[in-house]
């Protein structure tokens, strides 16, 4: 059976597997994935971080196991470290011939550095500390560490809370992080800060010399200092500050040139760029830095030195991303991996060292682990080889334009058994952000089912609205200065596309998303509620007067979204939020937030579900979660979360229910 794509959108043909299974959302949400990838100093090695879920209704509740595996230059793989141990950090040793990583080893107080040999033997301690060890580096000889920690924990705040005395000072009695450096040739040597107290110290690597430091720090431990007020320092291992390197708002990795010359950055535009996506290069030699890529419609996520003078690069451009090689004495980029590949996530290559890997995803399967070598790509990783048995539903980029005539993207899914001319109950999935976007891989989570959702019938979209990464500093800033304006017309808009295409049913169009997406699927219920017949927000925005005063970014809010503060204009940010609308609400809403969420406070939920509860005009059901924060983290909140997800989808746009379907869940039917 082949299936085609209508007309107006990019031809693709999709073969149909006739013995394929459906899948399930317990399949969801237990796809492994590989988190990290990174190549051995000598090119012989790829050591990738496995992700497996844990089992629900078997396993104790927690976060997912961790495995480490190496895959040698044949694609052989050995694990190293299992799902039994704890362990993080992991990283190769200079020479190539240890891979070291952070765990608490039995007998252990706190978080200490340890070793094994790539080629086998035993694991060995490498370093203790009176703290937990962080993030740390090596000098090139393998005999110098440099590593962050918040020190020793206080022993007569532990002993006063057994007593009572818990009062927590909010946002002034807070936590530091410094940078240690020690000799690890000298046995009796001991750690010495390098940064001083009263600075939050978030990154630290060595210099090319190996005689200072990169250091990123901030001014404080807040999260919004960390976004919006965090700078990178060349330090020496006194702690004296050789050059600050200029920067505005928010900043990501950057790195030294093996000759140490040239510091590459991912970082914002300008103070108001929502993210860090543009690669900066300061050249220390001439004390000057420039945009290198300044005319590039896209976001820059990783990079590499090849060379002295080459940069390998990772960009997302629209909903694809492609790799490209830099040389920076012409500032000329070429092609290495065209778009269409795989949607890569991460890059880790060697100087000197022409190859290099990646973490990449596609419409057919997560997160993996890639090799680029003598011009071809190697999928090294198949952590899921049951989803050949899945049947796999008809999903492209599509392209439409807003009512203002602004060309827009997203990725649409189409129903498993889809028939041309015939209409289906469609859900709209919003990304948050607004800073983010979706690109054409693999979108199942456990807020997005897609595989489940498409095998019962329905079609799913993706938008990448205005204010969306991915096309450039200036998309990304249309949204500002303008919450629930065009970014969530922009939604609507593509509704009215997707009907007049003859896809999706008018009637029968439901919204849901997480944070900033919670927000446009509360505003869809409320102030565009005739647009939709079912919304299911998450950890979503009601409030946005309430919500400046709640949230742990209030800096970076003003920042790059709101551009303004709740008493420039009280009234036009009481307009702008949800609650203001509830009365006219008519869309069936449910509402679920982590009842630990710093970022969007569960008090926002809790305000929209208590003035439609009120005025009684529209079912509404509000879901809390103990122990979970801006999003479900753990296997059992996320499964639970699917499953109600799609059952208040069911109810209102299949069913067409005038009544919120049953708060209980069939979990207890699943123990063993």
């Amino acid at each position: 059976m082949l299936l085609r794509a209508v007309s107006g959108m990019a031809l693709a043909v999709w073969a149909v597997n006739l013995d394929a299974r459906e899948m399930s959302l317990i399949d969801t949400v237990t796809t492994k994935a590989i988190r990290s990838a990174q190549l051995s100093p000598d090119g012989q090695f790829t050591a990738v971080i496995r992700s497996t879920p844990r089992t629900p209704y078997e396993d104790d509740d927690g976060s997912s196991y961790r495995e480490l595996v190496l895959i040698n230059a044949e694609g052989e793989e050995t694990s190293y470290l299992s799902k039994d141990k704890k362990f993080s950090r992991v990283s190769f040793g200079p020479q190539s011939e240890y891979l070291y990583f952070t765990a608490k080893e039995e007998g252990d107080e706190y978080q200490e550095l340890y070793r094994m040999p790539v080629r086998g033997g035993g694991v060995q301690s490498v370093f203790e500390f009176e703290g937990n060890i962080g993030s740390y580096a090596l000098s090139d000889d393998g005999e110098q560490l440099v590593f962050l920690s918040s020190g020793a924990k206080d022993s007569d705040k532990k002993k006063l809370s057994k007593k009572g005395f818990k009062a927590e000072v909010y946002e002034e009695d807070l936590t530091y992080t410094q940078v240690y450096h020690v000799s690890l040739s000298d046995e009796e040597a001991e750690a010495k800060a390098v940064t001083a107290e009263d600075q939050h110290a978030l990154s630290v690597n060595f210099h090319p010399n190996n005689e200072q430091l990169l250091v990123r720090t901030a001014p404080t431990s807040l999260i919004d200092d960390n976004y919006m007020s965090s700078q990178y320092h060349l330090m020496g291992l006194d702690g004296e500050v050789v050059t600050s390197f200029e920067s505005e708002g928010k900043l990501g990795r950057a790195e030294f040139s093996p000759d140490g010359r040239y510091l590459a950055m991912i970082r914002a535009a300008d103070y108001n760029d929502p993210s860090a996506g543009t690669l900066f290069v300061y050249d220390t030699r001439e004390q000057e830095h420039r945009n290198v890529l300044p005319d590039y419609k896209g976001s820059i996520k990783d990079f590499s030195w090849r060379t002295e003078e080459e940069i390998i690069w990772l960009g997302h451009r629209g909903t694809e991303s492609e790799v490209q090689a830099l040389t920076l004495k012409f500032l000329e980029s070429r092609s290495l991996l065209e778009t269409g590949e795989a949607i890569f996530t991460s890059l880790d290559g060697e100087a000197g060292k022409s190859e290099f890997v990646l973490t990449g995803h596609r419409p057919s399967h997560p997160n993996e682990a890639f090799k680029y070598s003598n011009g071809r790509l190697e999928r090294l990783t198949d952590s899921n080889p049951w989803l050949a048995d899945i049947e796999m539903p008809r999903q492209e980029t599509m392209t439409y334009e807003a009512r203002d005539g602004l060309k827009l993207e997203g990725i649409v899914v189409y129903p498993t058994d889809y028939e041309e001319g015939k209409r289906y109950p469609l859900m709209m999935v919003i990304h948050g952000g607004p800073e983010s976007h979706y690109s054409n891989g693999w979108l199942d989570r456990y807020g997005s089912p897609v595989k489940h959702a498409a095998a019962k019938g329905y079609a799913l979209f993706f938008p990448n609205y205005r204010g969306s990464t991915g096309r450039g500093v200036e998309f990304s800033k249309l949204g500002q200065n303008d919450y629930a304006g065009k970014e969530f017309d922009d939604i609507v808009d593509a509704k009215k596309h997707l009907v007049d295409i003859g896809l999706a049913d008018e009637s029968s169009v439901g919204i849901t998303g997480g944070s900033y997406g919670g927000f446009a699927s509360a505003w869809g219920a409320t102030a565009q509620t005739e647009h939709f017949a079912a919304s299911v927000m998450f950890v979503g925005i009601s409030n946005n007067l309430s919500k400046f005063g709640t949230t742990d970014i209030a800096k970076e809010m003003h920042a790059v979204h709101a551009r303004s503060y709740p008493w420039d204009k009280w009234e036009w940010y009481l307009e702008r939020s949800p609650i203001f609308h509830a009365e006219k609400a008519r869309t069936p809403i449910l509402i679920m937030h982590g009842k630990e969420d710093t970022r969007v406070h569960p008090s926002q939920s809790m305000e929209l579900y208590r003035y439609l509860k009120t005025h009684g005009n529209v079912p509404v059901r509000l879901v809390l979660y103990p122990g979970e924060g801006h999003g479900n983290r753990k296997v059992a909140a996320q499964l639970d979360y699917s499953m109600r997800l799609m059952r208040w989808m069911d109810s209102f746009l299949v069913e067409k229910a005038e009544e919120k379907p049953s708060f209980e869940l069939p979990h207890a039917e699943q123990l063993k």
